[in-house]
């Protein structure tokens, strides 16, 4: 996390069990092993420029020359502008929390909810509820953000929650306040802002861009700030100055 980061982020709006991928009334913690500043993915996820409809599982690490290159001209594409006031935002404006009625996202209409969706996408060792093809009860999920493995069941679903790369907050003072209804809930349900992570990171980022909150990991970064630009180009949303510097920068 950048250095002199508060925690008091996690009080920032958008951490609504809505907006982090709890389920209602569920608390707890995850078993969880291993370190937050590995390096390697060891093949548990996948480049974003790979990766540019979010279909894919997790976030691997940017490491050639090449790539970083490649990373720094798609974030120069990204308009910036100031951060507009957050009144009026309220997470129910990008509609219920995990949609399948978004229109024009990948799994749309599948008859599973956003959030079983993507835990199905990242997770492995995946156990279904009995009678169910959907809602998963446990599972291990390998997290991009800190390296750590979690052994995650839905008793303790706190310990995984769903982030919006691109926090829905965030959204709204750049822009989203004036869309439709349907462009809010297909950018809240949309696998490409979307990576299921350790759930008191996720916490801790609130509606921060990346000026003021980074993965804890450092080697990824870079694929963080590519993923926050993806989501800002498909949508034409801009981002701070700021934002965009430290963006840049992750990818030198």
């Amino acid at each position: 996390m950048i250095v002199g980061v508060s925690v008091a982020v996690a009080l920032l709006a958008g951490c609504d069990p809505a907006a982090t991928g709890l389920d209602a009334g569920q608390t707890g913690d995850g078993a969880v092993k291993g370190g937050a500043q590995g390096g390697g993915d060891g093949g548990r996820g996948t480049s974003p420029l790979e990766n540019p409809d979010g279909t894919g599982p997790g976030l691997a690490a940017i490491s050639s020359d090449g790539d970083r290159a490649e990373a720094r001209k798609l974030i120069d594409r990204v308009e910036t502008k100031g951060r507009g006031p957050k009144t009026g935002y309220d997470r129910d404006e990008f509609g219920y929390a995990w949609a399948d009625n978004a229109d024009g996202v990948p799994w749309a209409h599948n008859g599973c909810d956003t959030r079983n969706d993507l835990l199905k996408r990242d997770g492995q060792d995946i156990q279904y509820r009995d009678g169910s093809d959907c809602v998963i009860v446990s599972m291990t999920l390998y997290d991009p953000y800190t390296g750590k493995t979690i052994d995650w069941t839905k008793q303790k679903a706190a310990s995984v929650q769903i982030d919006h790369v691109m926090p829905l907050s965030y959204d709204w003072q750049m822009g989203a306040s004036r869309w439709s209804d349907a462009k809010r809930k297909q950018i809240a349900n949309d696998p490409l802002n979307l990576i299921p992570v350790d759930g008191p990171q996720n916490s801790a980022k609130g509606d921060s861009g990346p000026a003021t909150w980074l993965p804890p990991r450092r080697a990824v970064r870079c694929s963080y700030a590519v993923r926050f630009a993806q989501v800002a180009l498909k949508y034409d949303l801009p981002v701070t100055t700021a934002d965009k510097t430290v963006m840049l920068d992750q990818c030198a």
